[in-house]
């Protein structure tokens, strides 16, 4: 196997060092939350107008405009990782690329340049009350009336909703039609009359997830992506994107990085971390996992140049990506001894406490997103081909 990325690429990726050394300390910090602030929109448009971000979005989109390479974009993803800065997070990476797919041309301009330059804030409104797992069962109905579409119903799990400027969102405008074929998907503001935003407290202490209730909210029916009763087929599009983010393997290298400094700088009796066997091995367990997704990534990069469908490498991404990064939080928090239990307030707290923060959040994302057991079965049935799971008989 030759992994040799060629000289071509061997020049671009030392522009990428280049571009790091020179701006890399004005990037906000790695772990800072997702926060959309000045800083954070400043770097995104540097990032832009190097083609470090939006790279392959077109320029009349907000984009930088360049042909689209797989190699390349692992490069950007890689380097960035390795120098552990973050790269451009502002501009939801589910939703630009479902309208880029599937959007028209006035959705577009509308509303891919401000989401890419961080001016135009997503929430996703898929989760329902009775309908999480088993999303296409959902029940929000939006009827239309004229040329709107007049929303009632209820979201939950929304996160950033309370933050949000937009939703993308599914709702059911077929009711006698078969749950996956009676669903559209649409985007509104959250600013529309109607809509009720309950913030839900989880165990991190914060706000992250929301309750959103839908009122006779008017949406104009010219905001729905695709065809009407075709949202399951967007959605999906949608799904696609989430879920690779959340296994990204080079994200999980800048975390295990950042485990490696603490293990070398953290001390019991004066000694690092680093020399004791039992840690080390933990480490090494740890990095075994972190190789097998990074490999695995680059065999998914492998099918993405020759066109061809990943299959079964694509279907573990989430499953595994994010099981993994919830032993690395564990394991950041074990580092830290006593101080690991400390959290926010606290005048011997580390890291502003990202570490207990995201090993709460990370137990939730094995949730979030299609749940382990969910990813299992898919990977069961759709990726290996084995038998369905199955169904028990409802009671009499």
């Amino acid at each position: 196997m030759d992994l040799a990325y060629g000289e071509e690429y061997e020049r671009f990726r030392e522009e990428v060092r280049a571009f790091l050394a020179e701006h890399g300390k004005d990037a906000p910090p790695q772990f800072s939350r997702g926060k959309s602030d000045a800083q954070s929109r400043a770097w995104q448009q540097l990032l832009i107008e190097h083609g470090y971000a939006a790279r392959t979005i077109p320029k009349e989109y907000g984009g930088y405009g360049a042909e689209p390479d797989v190699l390349k974009a692992h490069i950007i993803a890689e380097e960035f990782a390795k120098a552990r800065v973050r790269a451009g997070h502002i501009g939801d990476d589910r939703l630009v690329p479902t309208l880029l797919e599937l959007g028209t041309e006035e959705q577009k301009h509308a509303y891919i340049p401000p989401t890419v330059r961080g001016e135009m804030r997503w929430c996703q409104g898929y989760s329902e009350p009775n309908s999480g797992s088993d999303l296409a069962s959902l029940s929000t109905r939006a009827e239309l009336d004229g040329d709107e579409f007049v929303i009632n119903g209820q979201k939950i799990w929304t996160s950033g909703a309370q933050h949000a400027d937009m939703m993308f969102c599914l709702v059911r405008t077929e009711p006698d039609a078969p749950k996956h074929q009676g669903i559209s998907y649409l985007l509104f503001s959250m600013d529309t009359p109607g809509i009720e935003v309950r913030p839900l407290v989880t165990m991190t202490g914060e706000a992250t997830f929301n309750e959103v209730f839908f009122t006779d909210v008017r949406v104009p029916a010219s905001q729905i992506v695709g065809r009407r009763g075709e949202g399951w087929y967007v959605a999906n599009a949608t799904l696609k994107h989430e879920r690779g983010g959340l296994g990204d393997p080079n994200q999980a290298e800048t975390r295990f990085l950042h485990i490696v400094d603490m293990m070398r700088n953290e001390t019991i009796d004066g000694r690092p971390l680093m020399e004791y066997p039992a840690y080390r091995d933990r480490l090494l367990k740890l990095q075994g996992q972190m190789l097998a997704m990074r490999f695995n990534g680059m065999r998914i990069l492998s099918h993405a140049i020759k066109g061809e469908e990943p299959g079964l490498p694509r279907w573990i991404v989430k499953l595994n990506g994010c099981e993994m990064n919830h032993q690395m939080a564990g394991m950041a928090v074990d580092l830290m001894g006593e101080l690991g239990v400390l959290y926010h307030g606290s005048p011997h707290i580390r890291d502003s406490g990202l570490w207990q923060q995201r090993y709460m959040l990370d137990l939730g994302l094995i949730i979030g997103g299609g749940t382990a057991q969910i990813q299992k079965n898919l990977i069961g049935e759709r990726a290996l081909g084995l038998p369905k799971e199955p169904k028990v008989p409802p009671q009499a």
